[in-house]
């Protein structure tokens, strides 16, 4: 059975980071391995959580690991709190990120224009460092812009333009022509009137795939997304195939939460679809 290391934080309430990688890892058989960055009474979009710090114990996971021998068919990281989590993260790239290892990075650093709040420019710099490193990357539009150093507001202002979507393809093919190996950068949550869409560019092609959008923002959407994708790529899944398989895996949780009325900062209601995920 394949095995992919998940670096993110642990989340009790927001169905966001592990709480979102590790069901739908394992639905799709392959061994969900976390290395918790830190462990929350909830997600951050909370008013009120508790948060254990676990950077100075991110090594050691990296080196009782490499005692064992262990060999990763994938890693994936997710939302990283500090520079020192980065660099942590680069180490255990060093000692894992084998030729036949796939490494998946979600660059998260902020959304619709705003950075997060723990954002710093040496934030940016060393994810800037991390995400050259990795085979596959998820921005979102935020994102892309922050990686790229353009303007966001620039580039939205741009959304009726015939020429929209060719201006995010540049970017896409921008940040990937950065990476120290052939990347794929998949580019999520663009949203233009009534859809929403992810968009793919890598060294074989380029896609751009739209879905109904119900204009809510909802927790743990992109870590589903991410880890979807993730998964199907280590099945050797066709990327056209594997982005389809993430957002109708979404749209189809995102309807249940429309329909109840759910609360977007608990996350949607995906459990019942995971066996969408099953072949």
């Amino acid at each position: 059975m394949k095995k992919v290391a998940l670096i993110n934080d642990l989340s009790g309430l927001g169905r966001c980071s592990l709480t979102a990688a590790i069901p739908v890892i394992s639905a799709m058989g392959i061994q969900a391995c976390p290395l918790p960055t830190a462990i929350l009474t909830a997600q951050t979009g909370f008013e009120d959580y508790y948060c254990d710090d676990y950077t100075d114990r991110m090594d050691q996971f990296t080196e009782k690991w490499a005692l064992t021998g262990e060999r990763f068919d994938g890693i994936y990281s997710g939302y990283l709190a500090s520079h020192k989590q980065m660099e942590k993260v680069k180490a255990f790239l060093e000692k894992f990120h084998r030729p036949g290892c796939l490494y998946l990075a979600d660059p998260v650093l902020g959304d619709n224009g705003e950075k997060i709040k723990i954002f710093t420019d040496e934030l940016l710099d060393c994810m800037r460092s991390l995400v050259h490193s990795a085979d596959v990357v998820t921005p979102n539009l935020t994102e892309l812009c922050l990686l790229t150093e353009k303007d966001y507001s620039d580039l939205v202002s741009h959304s009726g333009d015939p020429d929209y979507e060719e201006r995010i393809l540049d970017l896409g093919r921008e940040l990937a022509s950065r990476a120290e190996r052939d990347q794929m950068v998949v580019i999520t949550g663009i949203q233009q009137g009534e859809t929403i869409g992810n968009m793919a560019v890598w060294g074989g092609g380029e896609i751009f795939l739209k879905s109904p959008y119900n204009g809510k923002s909802y927790s743990g959407t992109g870590d589903l997304f991410a880890s979807v994708l993730c998964g199907c790529l280590l099945r050797q899944i066709p990327v056209r195939e594997a982005v389809y398989k993430a957002m109708v895996f979404l749209q189809a949780a995102i309807e249940d939460a429309s329909a109840e009325n759910e609360d977007p900062i608990y996350g949607i209601p995906f459990e019942d679809h995971l066996h969408l995920l099953i072949d």
